[in-house]
């Protein structure tokens, strides 16, 4: 990854506002850290390491990654597997551990950086609001006080909430945070529960559901109906796919990945190892990729490269099954065509879910749609106020933010702002792999080299 635009000052030790605490804003802190800047970190929880994807405290909730695929830093693949026998977690490379326990990892790594690199650093436990271009810096403007000044910011906000469910009222029973496991907990345990997505996420909750209470019913749904693939225990032998030179169609990569599959099919290896060579170079392949190619990619075959590219521990598979069999869960195409609310049974209103297949009575809807990545569509009052000042503006796609390939943003004049750079899923327009640690961690570390680096050079990771 190489960078154009100078660092901050001729200093290797800037001051740095990153606006995020998750995994993509603490990953950049303990890089810069490390390097001797001084860091003030925004997140209104108040403690880093958790975000949406960290922040769920149900110990059935795991990675979707192997042990030995997410280390935090690029140059110490076996970082996790260290701080797992550290904290006196068993973990092996092919296992997966526990969400909540990945924060832990994130917490304790950052806590050493802070407490053995020379650069300041401070959690601010704030919404920000705004951020004011200041002489060659920024002041960072939150709900509470008057601003914190620095020579660069990061966002890296994350994953936004999904969009509220189209035609669904406001209610008690229409759930919008699938995060929120307590009040899923809480539904009765004789529920029927939609679950609208099917995805990781909905994965998660549906598991929530269905282990605490052995009476509840899921029914998921989605436009396709597809849920991610599970890994296997198997280990693949390394996968090259060969991506031919000159332009690139959304149609020809199609086929590519096909003809690539029933080739390995053909040599007894498992499609698998096809998806995990294709990791490394899928960035490089979008960036070829013209617009329209991109928008045709987005439209035809995302959903199909999303189930067996992003795919769930055999443990949770396992479990699907297993709901499945017993005719707790159902999982359905076709999406959400219609709803109503009936008179109220026994004082409480009864909400009808129009499906492919017909009515259905439900309890609760949960939204597991997924991120809304359009800027344009937010209510964050930060992303709106950067629009307003035309620091940034929405990629092509609405995938996220307008941002250079090393994450500097493009503002709506065209031109990229220095010194304000993003990290993690804001950048999938640019990138498309942005929101996974294996790629995350690159970012953090190549903005981090940057910001450190002193000369304006380029720095690679």
């Amino acid at each position: 990854m190489t960078t154009d635009a100078a660092p901050p000052t001729p200093t290797s030790t800037p001051t740095v506002a990153i606006i995020g605490g998750g995994a993509s804003g603490t990953l950049t802190a303990i890089n810069l850290l490390r390097r001797g800047a001084s860091v003030t970190l925004f997140e209104s929880r108040g403690e880093a390491g958790y975000g949406v994807a960290y922040s769920t405290t149900d110990g059935r909730h795991l990675l979707n990654v192997r042990a030995n695929n997410m280390s935090g830093f690029p140059d110490d693949r076996d970082d996790l597997l260290d701080w797992a026998a550290e904290a006196g977690i068993e973990l092996g490379p092919i296992d997966f551990l526990p969400r909540r326990d990945y924060a832990r990892y994130l917490r304790d790594r950052l806590a050493s950086a802070a407490e053995g690199g020379p650069g300041a650093f401070e959690i601010v436990g704030e919404t920000v609001i705004d951020v004011e271009p200041v002489g060659a810096g920024f002041r960072v403007l939150t709900s509470d006080d008057e601003g914190h000044v620095a020579d660069a910011v990061v966002l890296a906000y994350g994953n936004p909430p999904p969009q509220p469910l189209a035609g669904l009222p406001e209610a008690p029973w229409n759930l919008s945070d699938p995060w929120d496991v307590a009040r899923i907990s809480a539904l009765p345990v004789d529920a029927t529960v939609l679950v609208v997505g099917t995805g990781l996420t909905a994965v998660d909750t549906t598991v929530t559901l269905l282990d605490d209470a052995p009476d509840r019913r899921v029914i998921m749904v989605s436009r396709h109906g597809l849920v991610p693939n599970p890994h296997v225990d198997d280990q693949f032998t390394s996968w090259v796919t060969p991506i031919p030179d000159g332009p690139l169609t959304a149609d020809g990569i199609a086929s590519l990945v096909r003809d690539q599959i029933e080739h390995a099919a053909r040599l007894g290896v498992d499609w698998r190892a096809v998806i995990d060579g294709l990791r490394g170079p899928t960035q490089s392949i979008w960036r070829r990729l013209p617009e329209p190619e991109r928008r045709r990619f987005r439209e035809v075959y995302a959903r199909e490269w999303e189930v067996r590219r992003h795919r769930m521990a055999p443990r949770i598979a396992a479990l699907l099954d297993a709901y499945r069999a017993e005719g707790r869960l159902e999982i359905l195409g076709g999406g959400v065509l219609g709803s109503r609310v009936d008179g109220a049974r026994n004082g409480t209103a009864q909400p009808v879910i129009t499906l492919a297949d017909g009515d259905r009575e439900v309890t609760a809807v949960i939204n597991c749609t997924g991120p809304s990545p359009d800027i344009t569509r937010t209510d964050n009052p930060l992303l709106l106020a950067l629009q307003k000042r035309g620091l940034i503006a929405p990629d092509p796609l609405r995938l996220g933010i307008d941002v250079t390939e090393d994450g500097h943003a493009i503002g709506a004049d065209g031109s990229v702002v220095p010194n304000l750079l993003t990290v993690g899923p804001p950048c999938k327009g640019a990138l498309y792999e942005a929101t996974a640690i294996p790629e995350i961690r690159g970012q953090a570390a190549s903005v981090a080299a940057h910001l450190t680096s002193g000369d304006g050079g380029s720095t690679s990771d």
